[in-house]
């Protein structure tokens, strides 16, 4: 990509519901897009901060992370940091990020801040990951406002996977209609797949009846070593590159990559 002509490929990583891997897609996808000699930039827009210390990060004493951008109107850049990877970068987020959902309510076109704040920034990336929290508050709706390639909605493989995913539907669908006409369904991905039980398999089966075109074929497994990887802040291609996590991960990533050609 010629970062002079070319602008990033803005994809966020959404799920309102808790624990189905949007964290670890977030990180695992970036980390392998910018060993294809890509510049890739990680927004960790969940006050967890999972995706920071993910990458063994830590904010400075008065560092500046996305709640002062979103919050005191910080140039998005003042607050990138280099990671270990020399093509992958990330705006950190601290547990104060939260009093963003309430401090955001006031503010005029509230809903596309972050959006502005990226913009002067999208020709410096190649590909921008927004990391969101469990939930379609005003720090989610955002994230999908600023996603001009789309979102990426991790399912659990279990039980009651589709529970709970019409409410997301239907956020981006009034998305899409009041603020961001490109946003699309960029990829389903199933996670958390355990191979010795009939119910994962039906699970995935029913997503993919549910989401035909947009279902990744790759399916990522319930696989201890993707458990263990953040908290040694590393993904899972540096702490463990031969575990089935890391092979599913590739696979997800090259089918992304193929995705993302039509841009």
């Amino acid at each position: 990509m010629s970062q002079s002509q070319s602008s990033a490929i803005i994809y966020s990583i959404a799920n309102q519901k808790g624990g189905v891997g949007k964290t670890t897609t977030a990180v695992n996808l970036a980390a392998l897009v910018s060993e294809q000699n890509k510049r890739v930039l990680i927004i960790d827009s969940d006050p967890q901060s999972n995706a920071t210390s993910s990458l063994g990060v830590k904010v400075p004493e008065n560092g500046i992370t996305l709640y002062d951008v979103l919050v005191n109107k910080r140039p998005l850049d003042e607050a990138i940091q280099s990671t270990y990877r020399p093509k992958l970068f990330i705006v950190p987020a601290t547990p104060d990020l939260a009093a963003a959902e309430v401090e955001m309510v006031q503010f005029l076109a509230r809903e596309q801040v972050l959006k502005k704040a990226i913009g002067a920034l999208t020709t410096k990336f190649d590909f921008i990951f927004i990391d969101t929290p469990p939930s379609l508050g005003v720090l989610t709706i955002n994230a999908l406002t600023a996603s001009s390639h789309g979102v990426i909605i991790p399912v659990q493989s279990e039980y009651l996977a589709l529970e709970g995913l019409g409410h997301l539907l239907n956020t981006i669908r009034l998305i899409r209609d009041n603020l961001n006409a490109n946003l699309q369904i960029a990829g389903v991905l199933m996670t958390m797949f355990d191979s010795r039980t009939k119910l994962a398999s039906q699970v995935v089966n029913e997503v993919r009846i549910y989401f035909p075109e947009e279902t990744f074929d790759a399916v990522v497994p319930r696989n201890i070593r993707l458990s263990e990887s953040p908290s040694h802040g590393e993904d899972i291609f540096t702490y463990a590159p031969r575990s089935s996590g890391s092979v599913a991960y590739q696979a997800v990533t090259k089918e992304l990559l193929h995705r993302s050609k039509k841009f």
